[in-house]
């Protein structure tokens, strides 16, 4: 018998790029629970770093809203965040095409706000047919009610749910290898 069409891949190295979504100054005060999510997303992208998983980086209309916070941005070697005025990063043609360069199917996605760009981008993600896992405890929004509504609504279009840790943990499949070796001080974090 051959995997169930309704259970998605696990996630591999080699097929998953991360996007790092509209994690900008203006909104430190704002965002519910928003040192953890900054956080989260750190771990993330450092993991994602050593390995070599390509990420991506938005920022929302940066001249309103600010550059990436410097926790994350100081973190990317070389940085270069894609500007952009859609709420789905798939609304944009330089993310279009950067993403399309990685020819990569399983797409990782944290950032903010979850009920509006994170949720638009999954929803055009999923219809390019692409595998979508949900970094939840690197998500957030203004209210904690429109993170859930958000969290919600992506797990019933098909995006998985998962934490950052059982994403690492996915990626590395198993221990006692360079990789998990390379990554350990962030898996212990």
């Amino acid at each position: 018998m051959g995997p169930s069409p309704l259970v998605p891949d696990r996630l591999q190295q080699h097929r998953t790029a991360v996007v790092v979504i509209d994690m900008q100054e203006r909104f430190r005060e704002l965002i519910h629970g928003l040192p953890a999510v900054i956080a989260a997303c750190s771990r993330l992208i450092r993991f994602c770093e050593q390995l070599g998983i390509p990420i991506l980086c938005t920022e929302h209309y940066p001249r309103g809203l600010g550059v990436t916070i410097s926790e994350l941005r100081n973190l990317f070697n070389p940085f270069a965040p894609i500007e952009k005025i859609t709420f789905s990063c798939c609304g944009n043609g330089e993310f279009n095409d950067s993403l399309d360069k990685l020819k990569r199917d399983q797409i990782i996605l944290c950032g903010i706000e979850t009920h509006v760009c994170v949720y638009q981008t999954a929803f055009d993600l999923l219809r390019k047919n692409k595998q979508v896992a949900i970094a939840t405890d690197a998500v957030s929004s203004r209210a904690a009610q429109n993170r859930d509504l958000g969290l919600r609504r992506m797990a019933e279009l098909g995006a998985q749910s998962m934490g950052v840790e059982m994403i690492m943990f996915e990626i590395l499949k198993r221990a006692k290898t360079p990789e998990f070796k390379l990554v350990a001080p962030i898996l212990k974090e």
